[in-house]
Formats: C-alpha cells, sequence, structure tokens
C-alpha cells in the first residue's frame, strides 16, 4: 500500500501507546488480549512510519512504573516484549531499521537485558527509520540520573558549574544524539504526558487521539501527520505562515 505525500513530515514522532486494557474490557476480554493486539498495531505503526519518511520513531513500551502493575500483567507485558525482539528482530534488520533502548538499565531482569542489547548490536549501523523503545522508562528519573552524571563530573572538577547547559544536559540524557520529538501522540483520550520525554517535549506538538492502541491503524496514524503538517510552529518566534485575510 503506497504513503500519502504530506506537505511537512515529522522527523521524530514519539507515541504513548495507551488503552490496550480498556480496548479488552471494553470486549469483555482478558487484559493480556488487549496487550497482544497492542503488539500489532506496533508493527503496522513502524511500517508505516518507514513508508512516510520519519527518522525517528520512540515508542512508550513499559513504564517504570509499570512494576506497580499486577505482577501476571507485568510478566504478560515482559513476555510479549522478549516474543516481539525475537520475532521482528531480524525483519526489522532486513529493513535497515536501527533500534535504540531507552530506560534505567541498572535493576533490570537478566532475560530481558541481553535481549535489548542484542537488539541494539544487530541494528546498529542500519541508517533508515530509528526506533527507540522506551523500556523501563521515566522522564523524571532520566533527567536526576542526567544531573547526577553532571554532579560527579562538577565534583571530580571536570566541570565548572557555570558550563552546564541545555546542550550539555541533552548529551547525558537516554534520547543523546536524538532530535527532540516533533510530534507527540496519545491514545485513548487521555491527555496528559505521564512522566514521557517531559524534556525533550518542550515544543513539541502534542496530538491525543479517542481510540485505544489497538485500534491504532495506518490511516489514523496519517491522519493525525496530516493535521500535524497543518500547524503552525513557532519555537517561540513569530509565525512563518501569512496571516489570513480578515473575513475570510
Amino acid at each position: 500500500m503506497s504513503a500519502p505525500t504530506f506537505s511537512v513530515v515529522p522527523e521524530h514522532v514519539a507515541i504513548i501507546m495507551d488503552g490496550n486494557g480498556r480496548w479488552a474490557n471494553a470486549r469483555g476480554l482478558p487484559r493480556t488480549m488487549g496487550h497482544r493486539k497492542g503488539v500489532e498495531a506496533v508493527r503496522e505503526t513502524v511500517r508505516a512510519a518507514g513508508d512516510i519518511g520519519i527518522k525517528y520513531l520512540t515508542l512508550f513500551a513499559f513504564s517504570s512504573e509499570n512494576w506497580r502493575r499486577p505482577e501476571t500483567e507485568v510478566s504478560d507485558l515482559l513476555g510479549l516484549l522478549k516474543a516481539f525482539i525475537r520475532r521482528d528482530l531480524a525483519e526489522l534488520h532486513r529493513q535497515n531499521v536501527r533500534i535504540r533502548v531507552i530506560g534505567d538499565r541498572s535493576n533490570l531482569r537478566g532475560d530481558i537485558l541481553p535481549l535489548l542489547l542484542e537488539a541494539e548490536e544487530t541494528t546498529r549501523n542500519n541508517t533508515a527509520l530509528t526506533l527507540v523503545i522506551a523500556f523501563n522508562y521515566g522522564s523524571r528519573d532520566e533527567i536526576v540520573r542526567a544531573f547526577a552524571s553532571l554532579a560527579r563530573d562538577v565534583e571530580a572538577g571536570r566541570l565548572r558549574p557555570q558550563d552546564i547547559s541545555p546542550e550539555l544536559v541533552d548529551a547525558r540524557l537516554d534520547t543523546a544524539g536524538i532530535p527532540d520529538p516533533d510530534l507527540i501522540i496519545r491514545t485513548s483520550g487521555e491527555e496528559r504526558l505521564s512522566n514521557f520525554l517531559l524534556w525533550q517535549a518542550a515544543y513539541s506538538e502534542f496530538m491525543f487521539m479517542p481510540e485505544f492502541w489497538p485500534d491504532f491503524s495506518r490511516d489514523l496514524f496519517f491522519a493525525a501527520l496530516e493535521k500535524y503538517a497543518a500547524r503552525d510552529r513557532r519555537f517561540g518566534g513569530l509565525s512563518a505562515k501569512p496571516a489570513a485575510a480578515v473575513g475570510s
């Protein structure tokens, strides 16, 4: 299926994939079925992003707060992540997709971390879409870890406090080397960031969609991109678009 043409294509799209459980509940299904259907939406979205020319796609796969969920649901989510990497890694590699993982790796289970590292290493030299998986990720934790790193350098005399800049902070975040998201999409009708890319979202466009994540389709994705293309992004400056005529 060919992709439509847009006047503006965002370089980086980030998605909060919300609503798997409610999708399942609405159909009288166990929550695990919502998560499994959500994986299918991930595959379709990754393909669509590559087709349209997006360079970076960040998916909020598992937050650092998700460990509070029931143990059975956490186990199922982790199992789906492992299955996705094992099943899809070869295909993503063939499509020249690079995988990067952001989030705290310090206390990850022993059967998860090697898979994430394998996915990163296998695809390290790929040059098409970069798929960023936010796993065990929380933005406040990321920012704290970045500033702790800077503080250690100050204490050791390698860095002066007055030399700390936004660019230096950027370089210490998990997303170092990745441009800030142009567009952040959240499904399920919720309208909050939920501790996702708080620093990086300073000038992002936001789009909150009522559909649950398992219902997120190629068409819905392209509809969001069409709305994004019509936005006037000023970054604190003046509009680059001509003002509409009075009475038009």
